[in-house]
């Protein structure tokens, strides 16, 4: 018997199967997909764009064919020559399903659109950066003494600066005459001079005294998201921060997804490095709009990212770091012109620094970490945690310091859960539950008051409750087992067993509901079981890379926890320590680093000696593979339980209590919990 096409909606993960025939916005109207329209299906807002994606996707169980929507129809066509549709976009209102599909919804067609948390964090950086302008007075053409313009402007940096020498591009050569005589042979020169440089490069030139500033890109390529830092190159000032989502998301929300996507699919590194790349670009473009900068005054640019993000914005295929023994192509950092990873709106003689790796599976965006929070000059053993779909972790001090990474895949950024979604306005992202009557109150993205406080439905009217995202999923299982309706082993129970009509029947299992809007045409939000073993898997996956740090230095605890990342600075420490996400420390103890990785690319974008300084240290680093160590699998079973099966959390244990509750009476082994198990017996007696 055939089965209905399949279609999966990413960054949602949402999926279900319809009819042959059903519109795209249909299907995403029907799973709750975040799909924009306002014309009513019409074709002429164009708010419901999508971007179907083709091939063999293992992770969803998909192959998808050439054919698997309906063709171009002729609504398409008018609003292309009208208006212009990106290449290999649709309209989801015309495009119909045929086949199983992988739909992507870009974010300019998300009516949520997500909020990028990477935020700059305030930092001293000393300004030494490797591009610099400079004012010159070059001497004019003289018939008696015949020497080029370029050599005499070389000549005048070398009195007035001390620069011995520069080396010029053709493109800049082609300019050089007008703009010198323009400014009456005074000129100002922007000059990039790297820490492997002898010669110092010649960047752009203009007439007389430039004033308006010359700038960088920090960038943070990360697999969910790409945050960048617009930062003025004289004082260190950041004038802008932005954020898109990562739009090989579509190609696999994890990484070893993306790389099985390359495996399976010829030529689909280079379909992933074409969408990155061309989100960056369109990324540098904005975030110089929303500064009011010229595109053309952004010089340089630093990147860090995690090893496969690595290898596929610089255009090398990442298979190899999908099976032992996780080989880079290169691990050293790497300087080159932005314009060989064709971006194009930025100044077209920029420069482009990546940080070096790590390891096979610990890139550069664990390097920044490292130049940022500088475990290495520790007094006292820190546990930097970078959390996000690949978990870096850093141990060490003065003594010596450890790296490893860990794949918690993207149920902490509200992916693979059931009501989950990205930040973004109408998300769930704080949540506490009465322990005595199990009842929920809730903040939401875009609103500071909570769900049991006045004015709460008029400040939400806008954005409505909309799903929960990776803070708020944390903080939902963990007020579950405060308040007990989750035993240790991360069961819910039922009605009966909890005391709550909130725990509801869903299969063979129970769901903890949290909002229920249906009534207005509304979603259903509740934390099922599902839910909860996606996020037992990605924190036992965070724990046990810890834990391996530790054995390592032969430790049982730490001194203190930092959590790095995005993500990480909207974690609760309390409800991190509950879960078990981290190992048993005073909460004073656990601070937020922000987005460290971030500030390292800052770091090393402003100052030319932070570049040799993290390529010292990454050669001092020792790595630790997860993949290989026997150890990981004990550790990661044991840490599946709330909070963790053998190891004690005396710390914890002086804040809150955590009710001794089981629902498993251990009948059949399925997990209905105590009232299934009831029945089950009746039905044999």
């Amino acid at each position: 018997m055939s089965q209905d096409p399949l279609v999966v909606f990413t960054p949602s993960g949402k999926r279900g199967r319809f009819p042959k025939g059903t519109p795209v916005l249909t299907a995403a109207r029907q799973l709750g997909v975040d799909l924009d329209s306002v014309c009513g299906g019409r074709g002429i807002c164009s708010k419901c764009q999508i971007t179907p994606s083709y091939g063999e996707f293992s992770k969803h169980g998909v192959t998808v064919h050439q054919d698997a929507l309906s063709e171009w129809n002729a609504v398409e066509e008018r609003y292309d020559q009208k208006r212009g549709l990106k290449p290999g976009r649709r309209l989801g209102c015309q495009a119909q399903v045929m086949g199983d599909v992988v739909i992507d919804v870009p974010p300019e067609s998300q009516v949520h659109r997500q909020v990028v948390r990477k935020a700059a964090s305030a930092r001293v950086i000393e300004m030494d950066p490797a591009t610099r302008l400079y004012f010159v007075e070059v001497d004019e053409p003289d018939m008696h003494e015949p020497t080029g313009d370029l050599e005499r402007l070389e000549r005048a940096l070398s009195r007035e600066w001390d620069i011995p020498a520069i080396r010029a591009d053709q493109s800049l050569l082609s300019k050089l005459q007008p703009v010198l005589r323009k400014g009456k042979f005074q000129v100002t020169v922007a000059l990039h001079k790297s820490h492997t440089d002898d010669v110092a490069r010649l960047i752009e030139i203009w007439p007389g005294l430039h004033e308006d500033g010359l700038y960088g890109l920090a960038i943070d390529l990360g697999s969910t998201t790409i945050a960048a830092h617009l930062t003025d190159l004289d004082t260190g000032e950041v004038k802008a921060s932005s954020g898109i989502m990562n739009p090989q998301i579509r190609f696999g929300e994890d990484l070893m997804s993306r790389v099985s996507y390359s495996m399976m699919n010829p030529g689909g590194d280079r379909e992933m490095t074409s969408a990155v790349r061309e989100a960056i670009d369109t990324l540098a473009g904005e975030i110089a709009k929303e500064a009011g900068i010229d595109p053309h005054l952004i010089v340089e640019t630093v990147f860090v990212c995690n090893p496969v993000m690595h290898h596929l914005l610089l255009g090398i295929d990442p298979v190899e770091l999908g099976q032992a023994p996780f080989a880079l192509a290169t691990s050293d950092s790497i300087s080159m012109p932005a314009r060989e990873l064709d971006l194009t709106t930025i100044n077209p003689r920029a420069r482009t620094y990546i940080l070096p790796c790590i390891a096979g599976h610990v890139g550069a965006d664990a390097a920044a970490v490292a130049l940022s929070e500088e475990p290495g000059k520790s007094e006292d053993l820190v546990l930097i945690v970078d959390v996000g779909t690949n978990a870096e972790i850093l141990l060490g001090d003065r003594a010596r310091v450890l790296a490893c990474s860990s794949p918690t895949g993207p149920a902490f950024e509200g992916a693979q859960i059931s009501s989950g979604q990205r930040a973004a306005p109408g998300a769930i992202e704080t949540i506490r539950i009465d322990p005595v009557t199990k009842e929920p109150r809730f903040r939401v993205i875009g609103c500071d008051k909570w769900s049991d406080e006045d004015g709460f439905d008029a400040e939400t009217a806008a954005s409505g409750i909309t799903g929960i995202c990776g803070s708020g999923i944390i903080e939902a299982v963990a007020e579950m087992r405060i308040a007990g309706l989750v035993d240790e082993s991360g069961l819910i129970g039922s009605a009966e067993a909890t005391g709550t009509p909130r725990s509801v029947p869903e299969g063979r299992t129970h769901a903890y509901l949290i909002h229920d809007a249906t009534a207005d045409g509304g979603p259903r939000i509740t934390v099922t079981q599902g839910d909860i073993r996606a996020i037992q898997l990605a924190k036992s996956a965070l724990y046990a890379g810890a834990r391996l740090l530790m054995d390592e230095r032969g430790v049982d605890k730490v001194d203190r926890v930092v959590l790095a990342g995005a993500f990480g600075a909207h974690i609760s420490p309390l409800h991190a320590m509950v879960l078990g996400m981290i190992p048993d420390v005073p909460l004073d103890k656990v601070t937020s680093a922000g987005n460290a990785a971030g500030t390292g690319a800052r770091i090393a974008l402003c100052n030319v000696a932070a570049r040799t300084e993290i390529e010292r240290v990454v050669g001092q680093i020792s790595k630790v593979e997860t993949a290989i160590e026997p150890k990981f699998q004990e550790h990661f079973v044991a840490a599946n339980a709330i909070p963790h099966k053998t190891d004690p959390f005396p710390e914890l244990g002086r804040i809150v209590t955590l009710p001794h509750v089981s629902f498993n009476t251990g009948a059949g082994g399925d997990g209905d919990g105590e009232d299934g198990g009831r029945r089950r017996r009746r039905r044999r007696a």
